[in-house]
């Protein structure tokens, strides 16, 4: 289950008009997104959140691997309604749930749509990360790497894991049977090895950080520069819009939960 999730998480290299979208435009989408679904626990804003996504999902081809993701976080997405509906209603149960949903829909498109290299040269060129980067790193260069390093490591954690699970199996183990406990014990011989994996995987990053001097030189250049196009102005637009109804909405009128 845990890997189908990952999946919803990895880049695709695809040249659609979602993927060719600024980093930045994206982000901001997010943000658009995350706002109102923050703000309001209301049943009806989330399905529409929700809906308003899957026209990017589909223009961006990954409509498919996120279902998959979104199948396999039916566990998670489950729990949350439990432990609402003791703490609450089931009406703000459900729109618990579907906010998980829409934040995971949300996070899953930016990343599956938007390539490491170019969260990281949006990263360079943001201001607040710079300065926060000087302050507590020393170089401007430095916090947009370790952001888009952990971005590569789900994907690669998610392969590493696959491998492990399949030599562990083709040895006997049997992740899916037994009671709740039994299963809880049967994925130790996953996760020691994995530990391992990423232990090892750490130690030979920081050797081949070293040996090539990181974190260089301040002021360095990028071969590949971004460019904002009028699409990317036009959604920037509107997203801004979006987040200020959503404040103006929240300020101004009291939203129900249904």
């Amino acid at each position: 289950m845990s890997l189908r999730t990952l999946e919803g998480f990895k880049f695709s290299t695809l040249k659609t008009p979602v993927h060719l979208l600024d980093p930045r435009t994206k982000f901001l989408i997010v943000i658009a997104v995350l706002v109102p679904a923050l703000l309001f626990a209301n049943i009806y804003v989330m399905i529409a959140l929700l809906l308003s996504q899957l026209p990017l999902l589909l223009v961006g081809k990954v409509a498919r691997r996120w279902a998959l993701s979104l199948r396999a976080g039916v566990f998670l997405s489950g729990l949350i309604f439990v432990v609402n509906l003791f703490t609450g209603s089931y009406l703000s149960a459900i729109a618990l749930t579907l906010r998980f949903l829409v934040l995971l829909t949300s996070f899953s498109l930016f990343f599956m749509t938007t390539s490491p290299d170019d969260l990281g040269l949006a990263l360079d060129r943001i201001g607040a990360v710079r300065w926060l980067s000087r302050r507590w790193l020393g170089y401007p260069n430095a916090l947009s790497f370790t952001f888009t390093t952990a971005v590569r490591l789900v994907p690669t954690l998610a392969v590493d894991a696959q491998t492990v699970v399949d030599a562990q199996r083709s040895r006997g183990l049997e992740l899916d049977k037994g009671n709740l406990l039994k299963r809880v014990r049967n994925y130790i011989p996953i996760l020691i090895p994995l530990l391992l994996i990423a232990i090892r995987r750490s130690l030979e990053l920081a050797e081949a950080l070293e040996s090539r001097g990181f974190p260089g030189k301040e002021g360095r250049t990028s071969l590949f520069q971004l460019k904002l196009r009028p699409a990317d102005y036009a959604i920037i637009a509107l997203s801004l819009a979006m987040i200020a109804v959503s404040f103006w909405v929240y300020f101004h009128y009291k939203i129900p939960v249904l």
